[in-house]
């Protein structure tokens, strides 16, 4: 099942997306696709709709993010070993945890802001894993039952803020705009093994990023589990996975970073695309 929110920003209504690839207006029977409807309980009902008898909404509405109410956006640094080598890293030995903000979230096609006198703004397809109920010490065992779905996430960075300006990452993850999600949350049951996706992304047509979430460093129930080790995971939390190699500042031999008025394309198999444009904020 693919659900998704529609409209416009901050009046976004809950869809999903029928076998034909159209959206139907959910509305009627959720009041949004957050945290209160993501439990396994209540998708079990969801799945029981005929996506027949729902309205059905007009192409070339926009989409949001597919999750409302985002609780925690926790993301994993250095999640895929050819990636740490690139940023010349070396291979954590746990998961790297930070943040992005709450106001970064976007729709999987918004423009994405270049921040004032930003000079280093980067790009990071990521597999996004989205918590269906509470989670606190639990096991990497059980881990994934906790999962309500996945997502596309790009975690845009600005690696000036994020590594040169003292302090923790935070600062150069969380700009506005900076958390483009979805455009469809994939649930569980849709995703049989969520270390077996493909990922991918373009600048301008060109593909920077092709990788796979084979090469994790730690899988999607290891991060789940390890981040109810140090705080209780609530359902609508959102987790950025980690990207594989070809971000721009480890293009050799001179980095490529963002500039206003470029394009960037990304996907994950199964979970959609995504696609933005840069502006100047």
């Amino acid at each position: 099942m693919k659900l998704l929110r529609f409209g416009e920003r901050g009046q976004e209504k809950p869809g999903l997306l029928d076998a034909n690839g159209r959206i139907r207006d959910l509305s009627s029977i959720v009041a949004d696709i957050d945290g209160s409807v993501l439990g396994d309980a209540e998708l079990a009902k969801l799945r029981k709709i005929d996506p027949a008898s729902l309205p059905l909404v007009a192409q070339g509405v926009r989409i949001g993010a597919c999750v409302g109410r985002i609780g925690k956006f926790v993301c994993i640094g250095l999640n895929y070993a050819d990636h740490a080598a690139e940023s010349n890293l070396p291979i954590p030995s746990e998961p790297v945890v930070f943040n992005k903000w709450t106001s970064a979230v976007v729709g999987p096609n918004d423009d994405v802001e270049v921040p004032r006198n930003s000079k280093k703004c980067d790009w990071e397809v990521e597999l996004g894993v989205v918590i269906g109920k509470p989670a606190k010490y639990i096991g990497v065992e059980n881990a994934l039952d906790y999962v309500a779905g996945y997502c596309v996430v790009n975690d845009v960075s600005e690696r000036e803020w994020q590594i040169e300006r003292n302090g923790q990452w935070d600062k150069g993850k969380g700009f506005d705009t900076f958390g483009p999600t979805g455009p469809w949350l994939v649930t569980r049951d849709a995703v049989p093994d969520p270390q077996k996706l493909g990922l991918w992304l373009e600048v301008d047509g060109h593909r920077y990023q092709n990788g796979n979430t084979s090469t994790m460093i730690f899988s999607v129930a290891q991060i789940v589990s390890y981040l109810s080790q140090c705080m209780s995971l609530q359902p609508g939390d959102v987790i950025s996975t980690g990207t594989p190699p070809g971000v721009g500042m480890g293009v050799k031999p001179t980095p490529v970073f963002l500039k206003a008025g470029q394009t960037m394309r990304l996907g994950i198999d199964g979970l959609g695309e995504q696609q933005q444009r840069t502006i100047q904020a």
